[in-house]
């Protein structure tokens, strides 16, 4: 995607600022700065929504946002005495009024849903999954308990606008509901949205309660809810452990909400975000007929919308897992394939934590773990919540050698999302970061939980082999070894170095000979 303004232009895939055909050096926050401002330069973009997109809502002062915006200006000629480019909106935001065009498919705009907006603005909005975050209810007179039902939500809101794929509708919109009302179907009706997140606060003393409920509005089913309690001195943790598992709510559960309603309806009334939940469905299955099907829904998904990034997205790390887990003999053909979406969800929606994902993962296919980590750590800047993010920057941290980090990672990734899909991977990093360390009991300990987790694929049991082999547990390792064997004939060791290119030769060897044992052959 590049934008033109007359003697500028900003180019989102290189991440370049031009004026006047020269580029402009350009610190990546006022990058994202102006970028933002851009995309959203249909509207007003308040002073909150960038304190939450270029700080993740931390303290910080107005002083902080000045001096981003006088950069943002200085960096395309402005100045904000003239305010030609960059105009401020005194005591509301700012907006960007120069006159333009871009020269691809349009990107996907920033998810939040004003209630004032335009039909087309309604009519975007609908064709994904939609949710609505009301104010708490608080509970008896306390002030605490009044502000934290107000500020959880709005941080809930700015949070989750980061995820790109679900439908947020404004504080302004959302907050005109109380969470006491019972009528979801008036929420239903009045705001066009398909979920919503409501809650209850009660502070007594120094003891503070705080229920948070996931609803269904069509139906007034509960899909997810949670009771949080502790004392105020904790509040902030508790805070940051509500974002964290709301987070993991919205990623898990309403996929699967969307992906069981697709399966009630015929063939000829499944959209675009139907076909694409029913692909993550098939996904996450690590088998062959199962990817293939996944494909075959993202492309529909595709054809049906060439612009939706997540699909495109969601496409990449299909072909990620056809090159890595070795399902065609043209290897070759799917990492170009898995890097070819990658680069076109990017192109799309450069701020999507998911194309973001996916571009590291294709290039970890080819052993560039030093670019890997960077478009994987840019995932979980744009989306810190985002636990398959995290977990995947655990494994390329491990394989690089750095164990610390990666178990760090690995750990943080199944406090967020401890029902993830990819679990076994989680648990499998713990298992491989102990055994780089020759910490050999503990590494085979981990690797049976990960190869016992649900759906570990072959690649997972190779690390059980191996661990408890090196840990002297040499009939399990010989168990596991005939496990595999049964369940993928002709793997070999081949297969899993392509897919764990580790930095380190002597590892590789120490791992090897443990495989050779239970006769694994090399290739």
């Amino acid at each position: 995607m590049i934008y033109t303004f007359g003697d500028l232009k900003l180019d989102i895939a290189r991440q370049e600022l031009l004026r006047h055909g020269v580029r402009v050096d350009v610190e990546p926050m006022v990058f994202q700065l102006i970028h933002f401002l851009i995309e959203n330069r249909e509207r007003l973009v308040s002073k909150e929504e960038l304190f939450s997109l270029l700080w993740n809502d931390r303290a910080v002062s107005d002083s902080a946002l000045s001096t981003c915006i006088k950069s943002a200006r200085r960096a395309v000629g402005d100045t904000g005495n003239l305010q030609e480019v960059i105009k401020t909106i005194h005591g509301k935001g700012f907006r960007w009024i120069a006159q333009g065009q871009s020269n691809t498919h349009p990107t996907v705009k920033q998810p939040l849903v004003d209630l004032d907006g335009s039909d087309d603005a309604w009519a975007e909005a609908a064709q994904r999954p939609s949710i609505a975050i009301l104010p708490f209810e608080t509970i008896g007179t306390s002030e605490e308990a009044r502000t934290l039902g107000e500020a959880i939500p709005h941080e809930l809101i700015a949070t989750i606008a980061r995820l790109r794929w679900i439908s947020v509708i404004a504080r302004g919109s959302s907050f005109r509901f109380r969470s006491s009302l019972d009528d979801f179907g008036k929420i239903h009706q009045s705001l066009g949205v398909k979920y919503c997140v409501t809650g209850t606060v009660e502070v007594l003393g120094r003891q503070v309660s705080i229920g948070v409920v996931l609803t269904d509005t069509e139906d007034g089913e509960v899909i997810w809810a949670d009771q949080f309690r502790a004392g105020m001195d904790d509040i902030h943790e508790v805070r940051e452990n509500i974002l964290a598992q709301v987070i993991f709510a919205v990623e898990v559960q309403i996929p699967l909400s969307e992906a069981t309603k697709a399966r009630l309806r015929s063939p000829e009334n499944i959209d675009v975000w139907a076909t694409y939940h029913l692909g993550l469905q098939s996904l996450y299955k690590f088998e062959a007929n199962e990817n293939d099907m996944a494909i075959s829904r993202f492309e529909k998904a595709i054809s049906l919308e060439p612009s939706f990034a997540r699909a495109h997205a969601a496409l990449s790390f299909s072909h990620f897992k056809t090159a890595f887990m070795h399902y065609s003999d043209d290897r070759d053909r799917a990492v170009k394939a898995a890097r070819a979406a990658a680069e076109r969800a990017i192109e799309l929606d450069p701020m999507d934590p998911f194309a973001n994902f996916s571009m590291g993962r294709s290039l970890w296919l080819v052993g560039d773990l030093e670019a890997a980590k960077s478009w994987l750590n840019r995932s979980t800047t744009l989306s810190p919540n985002f636990a398959q993010g995290i977990y995947a920057r655990a494994w390329t941290e491990t394989v690089s050698g750095d164990t610390d980090t990666g178990r760090r990672l690995s750990d943080e990734a199944r406090v967020l999302s401890p029902l993830d899909p990819m679990l076994y991977a989680m648990l499998g990093t713990r298992a491989m970061s102990h055994a780089i360390d020759e910490n050999y009991e503990e590494a085979a300990d981990w690797g049976v939980r990960a190869a016992n987790a649900p759906g570990a694929h072959d690649l997972i049991a190779m690390i059980a082999v191996f661990t408890n082999e090196l840990a002297g547990n040499h009939n399990e390792a010989a168990d596991w070894a005939k496990r595999l064997r049964s369940s993928r004939l002709g793997i070999t060791q081949e297969h899993f170095f392509r897919s764990f290119p580790f930095s380190d030769s002597i590892i590789r060897q120490r791992f090897s000979s443990a495989l050779s044992r239970h006769n694994i052959p090399e290739t």
